[in-house]
């Protein structure tokens, strides 16, 4: 089993911000004609953590705030899940308005995480667009998913939107067939939209209605707040995503313990019917 993760995003948070103190943020993107130019973005080193047994399953896992895709892989090394390969992409270093424009790895910007927050859709279906990039070449006969923690975590959820509603935020369709979806500490961009996105498509309920995921988050979280991971389930399971479990952990503060990642081992060999958990 994995030790016990340091709650390094929540750490870099507090450092950051008190460098970042005083400091403006300016949107990166340039206009022009009135029209703002398209960013792009850069993504990071990509780690893989190889099966030890019959590959059955992958999984892309999304790093928080300021973290990386190496950081990751060394813990998931140790899980009990010898049927998993692990892909672990690192995010494209940019301005995030939250840290006063200081640059550090982020999936997408965010002004401050909370329900009134607006959306950075771009960054949000270039992220999206990765992760489905990286699992497009898969073995047909291997389920595929991702999951994540705080900021990953909300990438993952908003891939989770992505396949149901066939699309993203730009129109673009959204090709990957995701059967499972994992997020740490996180929350559902959009929330308070996705419902409405939802009903006017009956192959967004299907597809929603058959799509597990696992949302887990600590009662003493004071980064990403427990009760906006939790309405954000709420927020789901109205849109018609019919097998959203959520699960809490009491004390628990923004980092992940070793009973909530063997709580998603668990998980993931039941859903996804996988040989060799122990």
């Amino acid at each position: 089993m994995a030790p016990q993760s340091q709650p390094s995003p929540l750490e870099y948070y507090f450092r950051v911000l008190s460098r970042a103190r005083g400091m403006s943020y300016q949107q990166q993107s340039s206009s022009s004609g009135g029209r703002t130019a398209r960013r792009t973005f850069e993504f990071g080193r990509t780690h893989v953590v190889r099966p030890r047994g019959k590959h059955q399953a992958t999984i892309v896992w999304l790093h928080g705030l300021g973290d990386n895709g190496s950081s990751l892989s060394q813990h998931l090394e140790s899980l009990s899940l010898p049927n998993v390969k692990w892909i672990c992409p690192t995010a494209p270093t940019r301005p995030v308005a939250l840290l006063g424009g200081f640059p550090c790895t982020a999936w997408f910007d965010v002004r401050e995480i909370s329900e009134d927050s607006p959306d950075d859709w771009e960054g949000l279906d270039a992220s999206a667009a990765h992760i489905a990039n990286l699992l497009s070449t898969e073995p047909a006969d291997v389920k595929v998913g991702v999951g994540g923690f705080s900021m990953g975590a909300a990438t993952a959820i908003y891939s989770a939107t992505c396949f149901a509603l066939g699309k993203y935020a730009n129109g673009s369709p959204y090709m990957i067939n995701l059967r499972a979806v994992i997020g740490l500490s996180g929350w559902l961009p959009g929330s308070r939209s996705l419902r409405n996105k939802m009903e006017v498509s009956n192959d967004a309920a299907r597809r929603a209605s058959s799509l597990p995921m696992f949302l887990c988050h600590g009662t003493n979280d004071d980064v990403v707040n427990f009760n906006f991971g939790e309405r954000s389930s709420r927020y789901l399971s109205s849109a018609g995503f019919r097998y959203v479990l959520f699960k809490s952990y009491d004390g628990l503060g923004h980092y992940t313990v070793p009973k909530e990642m063997d709580d998603v081992c668990h998980w993931l060999t039941a859903r996804l019917g996988l040989e060799g958990y122990g």
